[in-house]
């Protein structure tokens, strides 16, 4: 059996697998990630020797191993990964001699687009993987291909300001969409209480209601402004926010229903049918860098 290795390395989290070639999720094995280049090379490291273990083979005997990461990648050297304490490593030559083979490194966002478009299994050639996480991103397939652009910037959505009054955010944009739809966002908003306690008292809290509103405008708008650039198939929903599961999804299609009750174009894309929101236990961003190695997207 043809077996690929793949890898997430998050800010808190390194979470490693080892898949078929047609993505099935053989064995996963999940680390604290470590902080500082030697460190976070050792939990990588360590991640990929147990599962690889799991599996019976050694890392390289793998058919390809992939990396994703947050940052800016660029031919296995990694940037500005600052919740990882990373300003710059070449992380495809650290561990290339661990390994003894070089591994595909990507960023993150872009390996969850390639997971998330082979989870959803449905043919698709166009998506855009929407991930409502720390912060706010989109990576994109575009038939059949990642689209990162010019400069690597593409689906950099969080820093969009949809609305000149809104709340101010780290980019120091008032009312940008990371700010609404992110879990450090809804936190600012908040005056540094976690997102996941400010949304657990929306139901009672008329301020916790009203940033929780603000979230499912925020992935409207986010799903509005990718269908009506790139009209990709589907927005595939990820991140630790999609753990309200299905609030979270009808909120948002509330907001676009409210458009397209007065915009004959809006309602003529049908938004409210291209959403759809995975299943967030499947380890979106290490299937798709396992994909990635492979050499999908």
């Amino acid at each position: 059996m043809t077996l690929h290795v793949g890898m997430d390395i998050g800010g808190t989290k390194t979470d490693a697998v080892v898949v078929d070639a047609e993505g099935r999720v053989l064995h996963r094995h999940v680390l604290p990630s470590g902080h500082g280049d030697d460190a976070v090379v050792a939990k990588a490291v360590a991640a990929v020797a147990h599962v690889c273990e799991a599996a019976g083979i050694a890392p390289s005997e793998a058919a390809s191993i992939g990396v994703g990461i947050p940052g800016l990648v660029l031919d296995g050297v990694v940037s500005h990964a600052q919740n990882l304490g990373i300003t710059r490593l070449d992380l495809a030559s650290a561990l290339e001699k661990a390994w003894g083979v070089r591994p595909v490194v990507d960023n993150d966002v872009n390996a969850g687009a390639v997971g998330a478009w082979v989870a959803a299994d449905g043919g698709l050639r166009s998506i855009a993987y929407l991930n409502l996480g720390t912060g706010l991103a989109a990576g994109l397939v575009l038939d059949g291909k990642v689209w990162r652009g010019a400069r690597g910037a593409a689906g950099e959505i969080g820093h969009v300001s949809v609305d000149p009054h809104g709340p101010l955010g780290p980019d120091d944009l008032p009312g940008g969409l990371e700010t609404y739809a992110s879990g450090s966002g809804i936190a600012l908003q908040a005056g540094g209480e976690a997102a996941t306690d400010v949304l657990a008292r929306a139901d009672s809290d008329p301020d916790a209601a009203a940033i929780r509103d603000g979230l499912f405008y925020g992935v409207a708008t986010a799903v509005r402004l990718l269908v009506l650039t790139l009209d990709v198939e589907e927005v595939i929903l990820g991140g630790g926010l999609t753990r309200m599961g299905e609030p979270l999804l009808e909120g948002a299609r509330r907001v676009i229903r409210g458009w397209e009750r007065t915009s004959r174009v809006l309602a003529s894309v049908d938004l409210t049918a291209r959403i759809r929101v995975l299943d967030p236990e499947t380890p979106v961003a290490a299937l798709g860098a396992a994909m990635r190695g492979a050499g999908r997207g």
